[in-house]
């Protein structure tokens, strides 16, 4: 059983930058692909990048690619997520999932592991 806890989020302005980590235990990373999601109040829960488990891949969706990045530390069994030039309507809770040894698909169904998530605000 692999356990996710996300840190970094917080309340910045307009323009600003947050580093989100999610570190994993119970189990290695190198085996999982990794993906970060969000949710808005009152909206679904919308995937925003995710890094294939063999490095092969890495997948940012449109209104984040330019100013998030995600990347990995297999050896700190860590994940990021550099979020820079931020905006009000980057204002969600932010979850990190694994999905092991498959491919860096936006679909929470194929996911096994999920953490709490954490909350960044985005004021303006």
């Amino acid at each position: 059983q692999v356990q996710l806890v996300e840190s970094g989020g917080g309340l910045v302005q307009a323009g600003g930058s947050l580093r989100l980590s999610c570190v994993a235990s119970g189990g290695t990373i190198r085996t999982y692909t990794m993906a970060w999601s969000r949710q808005a109040p009152g909206k679904e829960r919308v995937f925003v990048a995710a890094n294939s488990w063999n490095g092969g891949s890495t997948y940012h969706v449109d209104s984040v690619k330019g100013r998030f990045t995600i990347s990995r530390v297999n050896a700190e069994n860590t994940v990021y997520l550099q979020m820079n030039s931020l905006k009000p309507e980057d204002t969600a809770v932010y979850y990190c999932a694994a999905r092991r040894l498959g491919a860096a698909e936006y679909d929470s169904a194929k996911y096994d592991y999920w953490g709490q998530g954490t909350q960044a605000t985005v004021s303006s």
